[in-house]
């Protein structure tokens, strides 16, 4: 079989019903389980010629050899000159790097432990401040596991919008509360703005050493000090792990903190083991390998321009944001890695929802609309709630039911009663919803990230796309940045400058 685009183009596109007419063993072929995740392609429009087609693409493209370079702790972000090491953070990774992240999470429990033995005095509330990669991945954290916690009362804080630190300056008491800033620089102008306003609150609210509860988490430690830190409260993470990569590093402590360090430590366990997965199963049977392989199928072949990731969970609510980031920071990118015009469409446009709300909401254009969205369905199924079975009953049936109708579709005489079918949909189900299988999840989506950008040439690791925008804005606070008529006009009518 060529490796090449053509022969993936070129394969029959089939409707979804008449594959599994076609093959009895589609399900056995198409699904498989991992790390107590079970995951179902078989209602995608992959078949064994396709992913076997995929396959032949990802020898040519060296997937395995850059692979085996991300986890050796080689130079795979080549516009930056870095390795890419947040796999070593959970133990799977160059033997040093591992070796450093033990000891910078070792200084991270001890911290914990202190701050446990009120150390820092009695805290009840942590005020987790950072943007991007250093605030998605610490609330998706807190948000889904620790909604029973009695531990902390956790907020994170990433919006510049002053509305949003002042809620949490109204529900906590800033004698009580731990002040942690997370900037893989500390030079990030909105964390640095929010955290200067959170001293200024404990400042006037009589707190007579503000700076003593202050917690950085940073890969720039002088910065830290220099900001007014004490080293002994400030937890380093590497230059090589990239922010969107980064809540198994330091940049997790709230989530730590939160949860407790067991919880954390199955978090780094649970992720372990997709990276064990990835790295030593074979393409045909691998997770993250075979959701790329359906990503591609529909971004080059049937030139779907968005995916929709839908949670049927509530304490996975923030997952599609943090997907957002993950996918479209990571693979939105114009060239390849020798600076090309990549040539062929790259990440597609990530967003989603909560079920059951989103079914009332957007899938009317999932089921009729004129755009074909891949659609994935992310389920538990143990309940997160105590109440009557019925609840989560129909939540999951609302999940398998979706995606059953998206496939199978209704003809009627009435065109607008009349539903095309042949819309894809994955899902993905967890046995449970703990620390364990939350970590294998993300691992298992930063992977996938990872081989679409293999096959399609880029790379996944730099992002400069998130300069340009915050540059200008920050040369026209200083008066030093000459806009368009209508930016200027906006910028007089709300300044009056």
């Amino acid at each position: 079989m060529a490796a090449d685009w053509s022969t993936i183009e070129s394969l029959p596109q089939t409707p979804l019903l008449d594959l599994f007419a076609n093959d009895p063993n589609r399900l056995a072929s198409l699904s498989l389980d991992v790390a107590g995740i079970h995951f179902d392609w078989s209602k995608t429009h992959l078949t064994r010629e396709a992913v076997a087609a995929f396959a032949e693409l990802a020898k040519a493209s060296g997937l395995a050899a850059k692979r085996d370079a991300l986890f050796g702790g080689e130079v795979v972000n080549v516009t930056e000159g870095r390795a890419v090491e947040h796999t070593a953070e959970r133990g799977e990774g160059n033997p040093e790097s591992v070796a450093t992240a033990r000891q910078s999470h070792a200084r991270m429990r001890a911290l914990i432990d202190a701050i446990e033995a009120e150390a820092l005095g009695p805290i009840r509330h942590v005020l987790h401040i950072g943007i991007g990669g250093s605030a998605l991945g610490p609330d998706l954290l807190v948000d889904a596991l620790g909604r029973d916690s009695d531990r902390y009362d956790v907020a994170i804080v990433s919006n510049v919008d002053g509305v949003a630190l002042e809620e949490v300056f109204k529900r906590f008491d800033p004698a009580a509360t731990l002040l942690v800033v997370a900037s893989k620089t500390f030079t990030t102008t909105e964390t640095m703005l929010n955290a200067t306003s959170a001293l200024q609150w404990m400042t006037e609210s009589g707190v007579e050493d503000p700076y003593g509860k202050v917690i950085a988490l940073t890969a720039n430690p002088e910065k830290a000090v220099e900001w007014g830190v004490d080293e002994t409260r400030i937890l380093p993470f590497a230059e090589s792990v990239g922010g969107r990569y980064s809540l198994w590093s330091t940049i997790g402590f709230p989530a730590a903190l939160g949860l407790g360090w067991d919880a954390f430590e199955e978090l780094l366990e649970g992720a372990a083991e997709m990276d064990r997965h990835f790295r030593l199963t074979d393409l045909s049977q691998n997770a993250p390998a075979l959701a790329a392989f359906a990503d591609l199928y529909y971004t080059q072949v049937r030139h779907a321009e968005t995916r929709a990731p839908f949670a049927y969970d509530e304490r996975l609510r923030l997952l599609p944001s943090y997907l957002q980031q993950l996918e479209m920071e990571s693979n939105g990118k114009g060239v390849t890695v020798d600076g090309q015009p990549v040539g062929r469409p790259t990440a597609a446009i990530t967003w989603g929802g909560v079920g059951t709300d989103a079914q009332h909401a957007v899938f009317q254009l999932l089921h009729q609309g004129t755009h074909l969205v891949p659609v994935e369905f992310i389920a538990v199924i143990e309940p997160g709630d105590v109440l009557s079975d019925d609840h989560h009953r129909q939540l999951l049936l609302n999940a398998f039911a979706q995606g059953a109708a998206l496939m199978k579709g209704k003809k009627v005489d009435d065109p607008a009663r009349s539903y095309s079918g042949d819309r894809p949909s994955s899902t993905i189900l967890l046995d449970t919803l703990d620390p364990r299988t939350l970590g294998a999840l993300i691992a298992f989506y930063e992977h996938r990230v990872f081989v679409n950008g293999v096959l399609l040439g880029i790379n996944s690791f730099d992002q400069f796309g998130v300069e340009l925008g915050k540059e200008m804005a920050k040369a026209a606070d200083q008066g030093g940045q000459e806009f368009d008529p209508s930016t200027e006009d906006l910028i007089k009518r709300a300044f009056g400058e």
